[in-house]
């Protein structure tokens, strides 16, 4: 059976598809479905802008459609950016400008401990019949005093994971999807899919 990805990002995508691949499913996007519409996230949660995504893309295809939206927590920050990841600092920042923006706002905080924050993710799947699962992840981290590493995506340059001494960047494919939110998120989520096609209904 074929399940389309709600997510237009490259990045995303790549992780998504590795991680599901060891499901029984065929994983397309929007653009093998040729689906090109705007989503609206206005949920205030990760959850809600999750299945507000799921749902639409799911109605556009026709397919069980799986969804993930996740952020970054900063502490310091009172948990910001959190749901608003992508457009902090303005919608017209590149990624690069985000971290730097990012970087400023931690300025102040000079320990790593003052600099705690993790990445969150939650995924869902909305299926035509109107079930809907998730699944969530979290990876716990810090801020560095500067970015580095040129892999992953978004604000992977300016976060260590906890026990480590690099980016998340700087990590190799395989180590980053092992510790990741999202890599979480997806092995929980392919553990209840698994359920749900034995026709374990929650």
């Amino acid at each position: 059976m074929r399940y389309a990805l709600a997510t237009a990002n490259p990045g995303k995508i790549k992780e998504m598809q590795k991680i599901l691949s060891g499901l029984d499913i065929e994983v397309v996007t929007r653009e093998n479905l040729g689906i090109e519409i705007e989503i609206e996230e206005t949920g205030t949660t990760f959850l809600e802008n999750a299945k507000i995504k799921a749902a639409a893309i799911c109605k556009a295809s026709g397919l069980p459609s799986i969804a993930d939206d996740s952020g970054l927590i900063v502490d310091a920050l009172g948990g910001r950016p959190g749901v608003y990841s992508s457009s902090f600092g303005g919608e017209k920042l590149t990624a690069e400008e985000r971290c730097d923006y990012l970087l400023k706002k931690m300025e102040s905080f000079k320990s790593t401990e003052q600099r705690s924050a993790r990445f969150a993710c939650t995924i869902v799947c909305a299926f035509p019949d109107g079930d809907i699962i998730s699944a969530a992840g979290e990876c716990e981290g810090s801020i560095a005093f500067k970015p580095s590493g040129s892999g992953g995506f978004g604000y992977d340059p300016v976060f260590i994971p906890e026990g480590n001494n690099k980016t998340m960047a700087e990590l190799l494919f395989e180590e980053k999807n092992k510790i990741s939110h999202r890599g979480k998120a997806l092995g929980n989520f392919s553990e209840l899919l698994k359920s749900y096609k034995a026709g374990n209904k929650k």
